[in-house]
């Protein structure tokens, strides 16, 4: 079992998780990435966001969830990632029109079985259009569909790799309920229909996740909670066609989420999330950042 592991590439979009189940382990959306205001989109305009990312993890599961004994195995992987949103101010559905591209710059360390191996630069990109909605002063919403591209660097045979080689095209509801003086709940829930990997052969399994956090407003800007992410492969994967069993990768995190908003149009959101029950995957921990700014 550990072959595979090791010969299929770990990857990563944003910097998480990697293993088994998906092609190479994880998944090629980096799980736990949205938090707080995730459904809110903003007035017409250009709007800049960095998410940054600290995840290691040196625990390896298998598909019933124990620990695989693998001499030395440790990730560490970090990324920058720069999200551009355009909100035009055309209206479709009565909700407001808006595109993004992410644009994540990638380090990823992976040591097994004493190899280890380093690497660095733009992973999977994604693009996007969405529709957002305001149901009132409170609650938000939007629709959206983004494709994953394989921009990342790919070689077959890799220990790390920061590229997935294939694309992914993924449906996405989002929703938002803010109040400064009391209770604050988002979701981000999407469905990944993975694509084959030309170089394998192989195409992941499809996947259901979502992320979430859940706080208080305590006034002067300022909210606190709990923050994470769930996800649970739904098909198996293919290798030539051929489904293989136990390949179905399962988990969720959760871990204290802060968030700050100055009230001038920009706010700032932390997280620390520990990832448990984990299939097929890595078990480790991360550090988010999430920044957001009018351009």
């Amino acid at each position: 079992m550990f072959k595979r592991f090791a010969a299929t590439s770990l990857a990563v979009m944003a910097a998480m998780s990697t293993a088994q189940a998906a092609e190479g382990g994880g998944s090629i959306y980096p799980h736990g990435t949205e938090n707080y205001m995730v459904g809110a989109l903003p007035p017409p305009g250009v709007y800049g966001l960095l998410y940054a990312n600290d995840y290691t993890a040196d625990r390896l599961n298998d598909a019933d969830g124990n620990a695989i004994p693998v001499p030395g195995f440790k990730v560490h992987a970090t990324a920058l990632a720069p999200r551009i949103v355009w909100v035009p101010g055309a209206k479709v559905m009565g909700g407001d029109l808006a595109f993004h591209v992410i644009a994540p710059l990638v380090n990823l360390q992976v040591s097994a079985a004493g190899q280890s191996q380093i690497q660095s630069g733009l992973g999977d990109m994604t693009v996007g259009v969405g529709v957002g909605f305001h149901h009132s002063p409170q609650l938000h919403s939007a629709v959206g569909l983004d494709l994953i591209l394989p921009t990342g660097g790919y070689t077959l045979g890799n220990l790390a790799n920061i590229g997935r080689n294939y694309s992914a095209i993924e449906p996405v509801y989002a929703v938002s309920y803010i109040d400064p003086n009391g209770f604050n709940g988002d979701l981000r829930v999407g469905y990944l229909i993975n694509q084959n990997n030309k170089e394998t052969d192989y195409k992941s399994g499809h996947e259901f996740h979502f992320d979430y956090a859940a706080g208080w407003g305590m006034g002067n800007g300022w909210t606190l909670g709990l923050g994470g992410y769930y996800r649970h492969q739904v098909t198996k994967d293919q290798k030539a066609g051929v489904d293989q069993s136990n390949s179905n990768s399962s988990g969720l995190a959760l871990g204290p989420s802060i968030k700050y908003d100055s009230g001038k149009g920009w706010f700032v959101t932390t997280k620390w999330q520990i990832e448990q029950n984990v299939k097929n995957s890595t078990q480790g921990q991360a550090l988010w950042l999430k920044a957001v700014l009018p351009l």
